[in-house]
């Protein structure tokens, strides 16, 4: 049977379906984490605005909750990068992505050359039990144990081998600069899932950011050969094509609006999730313009969709009490386009900058350098 073909807009506007981007909607911090799929979490401040941008009344203390009653986790994740979590989910699979923490591990080259991580990780383990610690503490009596070895190599390594997660504070975004870190099981009071949940992952990928292709879900997860757990779950998943012809899954229940649904005016934070979860990102972000967003030291920069594709970046400056949303288009805006941006603009701000004295929205003429 021939399989449909879904254009980039129908593919756009079911991306957005899942990622709460079409409308806000009324869940809780706990939910919305898992149905996105997680939050890149590389700094403390976004997963924040990528809640209040896809939540129905979302507030900081939401959140705050959740992680302080361990409902919602930091941690090292996907792409071996730090991530928001379910606990649940946490648990579930954790052990499926130690093959991206392993691979990770070679990027320390010469420097991880001489250590045993077999006898690093028992010591990093008695070291963190029952009491979280910061990665210089760490370093520095991993280095006392073990002083031929490079410093900074015996972190990375306890960070991508030890399961660990980072301890939330009374800070405003709920983690310091420097935060502590606890074993995972024991700050979650559970053991974890030990053996690797494939299939149950890329079920909650394609439920987050279908429909997608096996190189979407490796790029979004860092796994690779993921292609024989497609396999096994192919007669539970719909199938379909893009425009290039490239075999796409879904889950059968999940939405898939018109191409031409509404798609309101959103704001994503730096390193949103959405913008990095495709290996084929042209469906919400042009070729053209991925180089505004990722920058060649890999930051990836805060973003406004108008009409549900990446339209241009955005910042926020803080000048004698004043806060100004500046928004850099990649091309001119529609008259449309700058009004509806500004209203939702200026509830950004009140947001993010709830004591301000004056607040104001304004459109840069011309684009970024990249």
């Amino acid at each position: 049977m021939d399989r449909p073909t879904l254009t980039r807009r129908q593919l756009n506007r079911a991306t957005l379906a899942r990622q709460m981007l079409l409308r806000r909607e009324a869940v809780s911090p706990v939910d919305a984490v898992e149905r996105l799929g997680g939050l890149q979490a590389q700094e403390p401040k976004p997963p924040f605005v990528g809640l209040w941008s896809r939540v129905e009344g979302f507030l900081p203390d939401d959140l705050h909750r959740a992680l302080h009653g361990r409902e919602v986790v930091r941690a090292t994740l996907m792409r071996a990068t730090l991530h928001l979590f379910s606990a649940r989910d946490y648990r579930t699979f954790r052990i499926a992505l130690q093959p991206v923490m392993t691979q990770a591990l070679g990027v320390l080259g010469a420097r991880a050359e001489g250590m045993d991580i077999d006898l690093v990780l028992p010591v990093a383990r008695a070291l963190l039990r029952d009491r979280p610690l910061a990665f210089d503490a760490i370093r520095a009596a991993l280095v006392e144990r073990f002083p031929e070895a490079n410093d900074r190599a015996l972190g990375y390594a306890v960070r991508t081998h030890l399961p660990l997660v980072m301890v939330p504070t009374g800070d405003r975004w709920a983690f310091p600069s420097v935060a502590a870190f606890a074993l995972a099981e024991e700050w979650l009071g559970t053991p974890l899932a030990d053996e690797p949940a494939l299939e149950a992952l890329v079920l909650r990928y394609l439920g987050a950011f279908g429909p997608a292709t096996v190189a979407d879900a490796q790029g979004w997860s860092g796994l690779r050969g993921l292609k024989p757990t497609f396999e096994a779950l192919r007669p539970r998943l719909l199938t379909s094509k893009d425009e290039r012809g490239r075999e796409l899954f879904d889950l059968p229940e999940a939405p898939r609006p018109d191409g031409d649904h509404p798609a309101p005016p959103r704001f994503l934070p730096e390193f949103d999730s959405l913008v990095l979860a495709h290996a084929d990102r042209s469906r919400l972000l042009a070729d053209e313009h991925r180089a505004l967003v990722v920058t060649k030291n890999l930051r990836v920069r805060a973003t406004f969709l108008w009409d549900g594709s990446v339209a241009g970046t955005w910042g926020v400056e803080r000048r004698r009490g004043n806060a100004t949303l500046r928004l850099a288009p990649f091309a001119p805006l529609p008259g449309p386009a700058v009004d509806e941006l500004g209203h939702e603009g200026d509830a950004l701000l009140r947001f993010l900058e709830p004591d301000a004295a004056a607040r104001d929205v304004q459109v840069d003429a011309q684009p970024p350098a990249s």
